[in-house]
């Protein structure tokens, strides 16, 4: 069977204010399909997690074939009220884990605050981050942000235990 690069896919539901555990019909094909990777993004809350944890025994088949083979990311924005103490993220992640009943292998610092962001968010969220890996074990894998304020943060000399994988990115807002 022939390889494909990627396929991403968001539930029915996201930034809709609708509770409903309804995913996308593209969810299946990437079970059934040989993709290189796979990229789900359920929302980071319970919903999108109880969504995720309808798949448990797929995603087994993955991870007996390697622990490397399954990453679950917690794309965390400090400037989210959902998110907006260590307290706040700690307990989201542990509430993820609970009805996704998989393991958050890492978080992504993705604070922002869209077309206002400055290297302050990018900051902000790395020494909010740092607290809750500290706490939990769980590495920040990325930090991301616009290349110019992503270099000013990284020029103040942060840890990089706590960046992770710096990633530049382009803000396309769709309205």
């Amino acid at each position: 069977s022939q390889k494909r690069d990627s396929v991403s896919s968001s539930p029915n539901y996201a930034c809709s204010g609708v509770e409903t555990l309804s995913l996308p019909a593209e969810v299946a094909s990437a079970f059934a399909m040989n993709w290189d990777t796979v990229v789900f993004d359920v929302g980071g809350d319970a919903v999108g997690s109880t969504a995720l944890g309808r798949y448990y025994e797929d995603f087994q088949d993955f991870m007996a074939m390697g622990p490397e083979q399954l990453e679950v990311l917690n794309v965390v924005n400090i400037r989210r009220p959902l998110a907006g103490t260590v307290d706040k993220i700690i307990a989201l992640q542990e509430q993820m884990q609970i009805h996704s009943h998989l393991k958050i292998t890492g978080m992504i610092n993705n604070t922002n605050l869209a077309t206002m962001t400055t290297s302050a968010e990018l900051r902000d969220g790395y020494e909010m981050l740092r607290e809750v890996s500290d706490r939990t074990g769980v590495p920040v894998m990325y930090t991301t942000g616009k290349k110019e304020m992503l270099d000013i943060f990284l020029a103040e000399g942060h840890d990089p235990k706590y960046i992770g994988k710096p990633v530049a990115i382009d803000i396309i807002m769709k309205r």
